[in-house]
């Protein structure tokens, strides 16, 4: 089973880096900005849809783009998820723009055309932000999908496995179990809630990030896949891939976790197991044993 997970993870990342990534290569905004957010971060129940970094520096192109629109204040732009404050999108082709948000509002006006690694403007503090940083996003137009900068960008190198900080299972009045905690349940249907995310070193006052994509396998079938590639805008709802697409709000746990899927379990032994995976390909897996009365 393990396998025919990884191959089919592996051919869904090749046809998506056939349409896309072989068009052009990006790079990253910041060379030396420690990332505080990532794409698919849990956000008190919202996920992040790009990358948050701490940092004071130049904020680069991350290829060569035609300039869309450039704001040096506060706007509340209709078709972007949140407050930007001083912000520029480029267009880079085939639907694809990248968006550098949250810099300084002085930044600066920002060319018409800019090259490959080219001044967008500075980092800084501006709209829904309280730390000097950047927000880095980039969205397909075409497919009206935002897309993890991993799909495209090659990973900034993490050696580390994706850390599975707790597994609970929800039942049908709302009740939290802690599966490192108990031994028992009863029998029934449940939800899977997995708290996942990856620390990068030093650790140090820096929040977990979010994995790449969280499986689950109970008894050794797999119940639910979560990917953390794109977010497809669907009549107004943002939609997230789990075994076909989701709205956000029935995969983002307030406290906050990710919703893997619900599953059934009977009376007798059972073995739940969750792998969290990052786009480097480093994998962790947790297995939970337990008695179901």
């Amino acid at each position: 089973m393990k396998n025919q997970i990884k191959v089919f993870c592996l051919i869904l990342i090749f046809i998506f880096h056939s349409n896309i990534s072989s068009l052009f290569s990006m790079e990253w905004p910041s060379e030396d900005g420690i990332i505080s957010r990532n794409f698919g971060w849990n956000n008190e129940g919202q996920p992040s849809l790009g990358i948050i970094y701490r940092t004071s520096n130049n904020v680069k192109a991350a290829n060569q783009g035609e300039l869309l629109f450039q704001s040096e204040g506060y706007i509340n732009a209709s078709r972007l998820p949140s407050p930007l404050g001083s912000w520029a999108a480029l267009d880079h082709g085939e639907g694809i723009i990248s968006i550098y948000s949250r810099m300084s509002p002085d930044t600066g006006h920002v060319p018409d055309t800019v090259n490959n690694s080219g001044i967008i403007g500075r980092a800084g503090i501006s709209g829904w932000s309280n730390e000097n940083g950047v927000y880095f996003q980039l969205y397909d137009r075409r497919e009206r999908r935002w897309i993890n900068p991993v799909m495209i960008i090659s990973p900034l190198p993490d050696p580390g496995a994706p850390v599975i900080q707790a597994v609970r299972l929800r039942d049908n009045q709302g009740r939290l179990h802690d599966l490192a905690q108990i031994r028992t349940i009863s029998q029934g249907r449940y939800t899977i809630l997995v708290e996942s995310g990856r620390v990068f070193a030093p650790a140090q006052n820096r929040p977990s990030l979010a994995p790449f994509r969280i499986i689950s396998l109970v008894n050794g079938t797999e119940t639910g896949m979560l990917n953390f590639e794109t977010y497809s805008a669907r009549d107004g709802v943002l939609m997230v891939y789990r075994n076909g697409l989701f709205p956000v709000d029935q995969i983002y746990s307030m406290y906050p976790a990710y919703e893997l899927g619900t599953a059934s379990f009977s009376r007798g032994q059972a073995a739940l197991e969750i792998i969290a995976q990052d786009a480097d390909g480093n994998s962790r897996n947790s297995v939970f044993r337990f008695t179901v009365e």
